[in-house]
């Protein structure tokens, strides 16, 4: 049978079908350079986006917003890589921005990688970490000074301390 042709052969029933995985492979859908959408899109699988795209997106599989792409429109998804221009806050597992990638709102995710030349202009948080850490350093007024932290030492024991009066400083001249 040819691709065009109307014609159909008959299936040979013994021969088995190819069984299809069951995660999608590749993209599920791809929005391409030439299209303009507007709304929510929902989908279980990859999606890859080259056009213009206002709204919502909320996919359980991965995102790849392509160089061409201009996005305004809040992003959750598992895995995000942004290689075009992202209008909109950013939510996922694992974020990558490639290098033509830009950024004009925040980041939520566990991992994230940038390469040199993305661009980022928003708040960046790590899910898993609290921004109010459970251990903090000590204050500043509660940390040691280094004069207090010193051991005192006896007169006795320093060279030069024997001749000089209490209170009075060495000189250069004296030691």
């Amino acid at each position: 049978m040819t691709f065009f042709s109307s014609r159909r052969q008959p299936e040979d029933e013994t021969t088995p079908r190819p069984a299809l995985p069951a995660t999608p492979i590749g993209f599920e859908t791809v929005i391409g350079t030439n299209c303009v959408i507007e709304g929510n899109l929902s989908s279980s699988g990859n999606v890859r986006i080259d056009g213009t795209f206002t709204g919502t997106l909320d996919i359980s599989g991965n995102v790849l917003v392509g160089e061409t792409a201009k996005i305004n429109a809040d992003i959750d998804a598992r895995n995000i890589s942004i290689a075009g221009a992202v209008r909109g806050n950013v939510a996922g597992n694992r974020v990558q921005l490639l290098r033509t990638g830009r950024i004009w709102g925040d980041i939520n995710a566990n991992a994230l990688t940038t390469e040199e030349g993305a661009f980022i202009d928003g708040k960046i948080t790590m899910k898993g970490h609290s921004a109010n850490n459970p251990d903090p350093a000590p204050p500043a007024a509660e940390m040691p000074t280094p004069a207090a932290a010193a051991p005192e030492t006896d007169a006795a024991e320093t060279p030069g301390a024997a001749d000089t009066p209490a209170g009075e400083a060495l000189n250069e001249a004296d030691v």
